[in-house]
């Protein structure tokens, strides 16, 4: 059974940085594309980041050059750094693994003076 635990959400003031981390469990992050969605408000989710079992990553034009998706294969670990962040980055984000559905918890982002 495969378990994604989001952590490292919370208020951030804008140009501030946060580090979202995704720990997985039941599945080696190394063997599928693992995604950060986000999701604001009266809104849809949407992608921000992903990135393959080889490494490559892709970003959301509204994160490109900001936003930084890597993992760590031996904590078994996803995480999205932010940096640059501004009020329209405030939402909900998941952790995803989309091979077979399944989605964290959620962690919130917040950005706001």
């Amino acid at each position: 059974q495969v378990q994604l635990v989001e952590s490292g959400g919370g208020l951030v003031q804008p140009g501030g940085s946060l580090r979202l981390s995704c720990a997985a469990a039941g599945v080696k992050v190394t063997t599928y594309t693992m995604a950060w969605f986000r999701q604001a408000p009266g809104k849809q989710r949407e992608l921000v980041a992903q990135i393959t079992s080889g490494g490559a990553t892709n970003y959301a034009a509204s994160g490109k050059g900001r936003f930084t998706i890597s993992r760590d294969n031996v904590k078994n670990t996803v995480a999205l750094q932010m940096n640059s962040l501004n009020p329209e980055d405030t939402a909900d984000y998941y952790c995803c693994l989309p091979a077979v559905g399944s989605w964290g918890q959620g962690t919130q982002v917040t950005v706001s003076s």
